[in-house]
């Protein structure tokens, strides 16, 4: 094989866990006992949950380590790299012998994600050794039309992975109808759903899988511009974008007769994005783009008939286009057998919440719920019990743990109350109050609304005055009734997405967990303690030895009782903060 490598992962993942200072310490170490071998970076393989991560590949195979500090990273260097032993207690995969890791992998099918982690992001080489900018050289090569080119899209069955789930091949086509002097393509990556990574993740660790994505879009509807629309938040994956580009632009994929073929010129830039949520929407995307503030716009037109600058664009997300080489590559057929019967290939999701295994899975559409959050996820942390998911970010729902064996197809999760939406998943156990739950994302689409449209901008303001005086304990007889009523009108007259699905996650905590909003409204308790107004916090005077701990450290000297007595907790001062309840060692204080 040759020299050996090590590799360390440096996604936003893993640079957040501390990657970087161990990247430095092992670079220092090979300079200065002159170690022989060949240091080099990646992006996230998904394992999050395990960053920092390390692979070294010798004679002997690959192995990826696990939570690697820099302590752990010299005697990785000392032990496998020169003197040859395989530290089994901390590898997390490898191809030759079993690990309790081994079960993330299981099940994923990787066609998105197939070279993230595989190969250095910043080196288009390396992306090429691993099949960049072969679709396009095969279009070259074979001289497919685009007519051809859009029928092998159509024929994958491939979805809009941003959402929406419209036929991307069907979109394509009605852009490239339009016979127009000019026309555009757009990546959409402003991705901003809390709990949510997927498309950093693509950007960070494959951006010429997105690149030539675009390229190939950019032919088949006879584009000649592109735009990346990418968040500032992301300054990974923007500074691996701009090296990217250049290094197509070099390369001959970007400019003009793109990969030889003559006739077809295409360039693109990246617009970086505030962190407007609502710009998620294509139309507020594509105003914002033009420089003016990100609002929605009325449809029809489509943008497909008048987009940016008012010519045909074709708009997709980060994801769709990460498939798109793979699909012209391996064949609509290869892509199809993936999945449902209308929902077809793969889909990458976020894990993120109460699970052990967070981080990125891209699995079949038709897999369970409940097989990702317990085969791939590991189940719930602490080995709690399993009480919902949130799918969809902040537009979409609240799926209880009863619809866990729920397939993850669009039409599927759509009859939930749910929405598929990017793919994130934000897992909840039997500790997360689900009224709080809906007040947390109901805060965040109202906050993010524009504006544009009363309901939305009003609406959701009074829902979320309502949930907040619920989970105070001033909730009162009709709340429910007024909180469905307001959910209603909101999405029955916003304009955009974000106002049409922002309700989700009320209407889908109150459809299944009606019994939790009815618990803090007539009983003034949260059944999962977490709302602070709605605690009581007593002593078990059985329990209690009058160590005066509590005591002391009460702030508002609600605590009273004399040393090596049962003491009392004066609940008209209590002001409910739990430092008595942390703060006591033999478990004397109970919430109830």
């Amino acid at each position: 094989m040759g020299k050996t490598q090590v590799i360390v992962g440096l996604g936003s993942c893993g640079i957040a866990a501390g990657a970087g200072k161990v990247y430095d310490k092992i670079r220092a170490i090979r300079e200065v006992e002159k170690l022989d071998f060949e240091l080099k970076k990646t992006s996230c393989v998904g394992m999050c949950f395990r960053e920092p991560l390390v692979e070294v590949i010798d004679d002997t195979g690959h192995y990826i380590y696990g939570e690697v500090n820099e302590a752990r990273a010299v005697e990785l260097l000392d032990r496998h790299v020169v003197n040859h032993e395989v530290i089994r207690d901390y590898v997390v995969h490898t191809d030759l012998f079993a690990t309790p890791d081994d079960s993330f992998f299981r099940g994923q099918v990787k066609i998105a994600l197939r070279n993230c982690g595989q190969i250095d992001p910043e080196s288009i080489e390396e992306a090429r050794a691993k099949g960049a900018y072969k679709a396009i050289a095969m279009i070259a090569g074979k001289g497919l039309t685009p007519e051809q080119v859009i029928q092998e899209v159509l024929d994958s069955g491939i979805r809009g992975r941003g959402g929406g789930g419209f036929p991307t091949g069907m979109k394509w086509r009605f852009a490239f109808n339009n016979k127009a002097d000019k026309k555009y393509v757009i990546c959409n990556a402003d991705e901003g759903d809390p709990g949510a990574f997927m498309d950093r993740s693509l950007l960070e660790g494959d951006p010429h899988a997105v690149l030539e994505g675009m390229i190939i879009a950019g032919y088949a509807i006879g584009a000649s511009e592109g735009v990346i629309y990418c968040r500032a938040e992301y300054p990974l994956a923007l500074k691996r974008l701009d090296i990217a580009i250049g290094q197509a632009r070099k390369n001959g994929f970007l400019g003009t007769d793109v990969a030889g073929i003559k006739g077809f010129n295409f360039d693109l830039y990246v617009k970086e994005g505030a962190g407007a949520f609502v710009c998620g929407e294509e139309t507020a995307l594509m105003a914002s783009v033009e420089g003016k503030r990100g609002m929605p716009t009325k449809r029809p037109p489509f943008p497909a008939e008048s987009g940016l600058w008012k010519k045909p664009t074709n708009i997709n997300n980060v994801e769709t286009y990460g498939n798109i080489p793979w699909i012209i590559l391996n064949g609509a057929a290869a892509y199809a057998a993936y999945g449902t019967e209308k929902s077809k290939g793969t889909k990458v999701f976020a894990l993120a919440g109460k699970i052990k295994n967070g981080g990125l899975v891209e699995v079949p559409m038709g897999i369970t719920i409940n097989d990702i959050i317990y085969k791939l996820g590991g189940g719930i942390k602490g080995n709690k019990q399993f009480k919902a998911v949130q799918l969809g970010g902040p537009s979409g729902g609240c799926i209880p743990a009863y619809l866990g064996e729920t397939i993850v197809d669009y039409d599927s999760v759509n009859a939930t109350g749910a929405i598929m939406g990017s793919g994130g998943m934000v897992v909840m156990d039997e500790t997360t109050c689900m009224v709080d739950m809906a007040r947390f994302f109901l805060d965040f689409t109202q906050k993010e609304s524009c504006g544009k449209c009363t309901f939305c901008r009003i609406g959701t303001k009074r829902m979320l005055e309502i949930l907040e005086r619920i989970c105070s304990g001033d909730g009162h007889e009709g709340d429910i009734e007024m909180l469905g009523e307001l959910a209603h009108q909101i999405k029955d007259s916003s304009l955009c997405g974000l106002g049409q699905t922002a309700p989700n996650p009320v209407l889908t905590t109150i459809k299944y967990f009606r019994d939790e909003y009815e618990a803090h409204i007539n009983q003034k308790k949260c059944p999962a303690k977490v709302c602070k107004n709605l605690l009581t916090y007593e002593i078990i005077p059985e329990a209690c030895t009058g160590c005066m701990v509590c005591a002391k450290k009460c702030p508002v000297e609600a605590i009273t009782g004399n040393k090596k007595e049962v003491h009392f907790i004066h609940q008209d001062k209590c002001i409910k903060c739990g430092d008595c309840y942390s703060r006591c060692k033999f478990e004397a204080i109970r919430l109830i």
